[in-house]
């Protein structure tokens, strides 16, 4: 059986928005991606070569790619709207698009990570500022350059709006695209928080490794374990499901983001010795945006409210805020 072709649009030209665009567009779906203007740097390559600078695979031609001001003509007719800001963008893309989405568009939240100051869930953020529209999260792991090339990816949509997450599921499932579904928002949302600061942790030990020219595989190994046991914790405290923080959205997340993952990358520089502010402030300038930096805080806040010692995300903050030394991180697993 065909599956009805949908009205999608993308707004925020980052990488993971601009792969999803792709493979929608792959699948047969009509597709605008609408880049804003923090957008500008890329925007020009895709207008013109079809490419985005982190992706390997350029945009289809049936991709309608638009400026800033073209934000209406993106939301005309939108059915599905895949909302790509990262969690200190979301609040203001929301507002930006509440009065050009129709009220039944179902709305579709990539970003990872707490709002700063609020501590709020992205879903939260959305809900506030778009009223009635539903809403459905992407969680697991999802590798921005694999995703455009079609390569075997695997993610879970959390909604608890059974009909939105239906749909959402139908439109985006393919073969490649492995779309598991849940009503564990909560759980879903949490797992992509903490793990990015579980990444930076296992970041710090790589860099460590490097320091002392050893593999120290048994660190790592433990480092990981301890990672998932406080991700369960945290996500069950929360109210959402230790099974989400097992599967895809926690454990199998937590797994690509240490193999190669901004974060991790961040944390790695830390272990080498790097000053942690330096070292942010130098990816920042880069354009990479290191979520983990800020959901450390946010982490930090949801232990103490939950009653919850979390030691390896405590030992994370200690050295990135605190000036613990890297090998600070080692007494989460003693």
């Amino acid at each position: 059986m065909l599956r009805p072709m949908a009205r999608v649009g993308v707004f925020g030209a980052g990488a993971a928005g601009t792969a999803l665009a792709i493979h929608l567009a792959r699948s047969g779906h009509a597709v605008t991606l609408w880049g804003s203007e923090f957008d500008a740097r890329v925007l020009p390559g895709l207008r013109e070569q079809r490419q985005h600078p982190a992706l390997p695979e350029r945009v289809p031609t049936s991709v309608q790619v638009l400026q800033p001001e073209e934000l209406a003509a993106a939301a005309d007719g939108c059915e599905l709207a895949v909302l790509g800001a990262n969690s200190r963008g979301a609040r203001n893309l929301a507002r930006l698009v509440a009065d050009e989405l129709s009220s039944s568009a179902i709305l579709l939240s990539v970003g990872k990570g707490l709002e700063r100051g609020t501590h709020a869930r992205l879903s939260q953020v959305y809900a506030q500022e778009l009223g009635p529209r539903s809403v459905v999260s992407i969680g697991g792991p999802m590798l921005a350059p694999e995703l455009a090339e079609g390569f075997l990816t695997a993610v879970v949509f959390a909604s608890d709006d059974p009909g939105a997450l239906r749909r959402a599921a139908e439109t985006f499932h393919t073969d490649s695209y492995l779309v598991e579904v849940t009503d564990d928002v909560p759980g879903v949302e949490l797992c992509g928080t903490a793990k990015n600061v579980a990444a930076i942790g296992a970041g710090i030990v790589e860099g460590l490794a490097q320091t002392l020219q050893r593999d120290l595989k048994n660190a790592r190994a433990a480092l990981f374990s301890q990672a998932v046991h406080e991700i369960a914790e945290l996500v069950e405290a929360a109210g959402g499901r230790r099974a989400t923080a097992l599967g895809l959205a926690g454990m199998g997340d937590l797994y690509v983001t240490i193999l190669g993952g901004r974060n991790r990358i961040y944390g790695e520089a830390v272990g080498l010795g790097g000053d942690p502010a330096k070292v942010l402030e130098d990816m920042t300038n880069r354009g990479l945006t290191v979520e983990g930096a800020e959901s450390v805080e946010d982490i930090e806040h949801l232990s103490d409210e939950l009653g919850l010692k979390l030691p390896l995300h405590r030992a994370v903050h200690r050295v990135l805020n605190d000036g613990a030394p890297p090998d600070h991180v080692l007494e989460a697993v003693r």
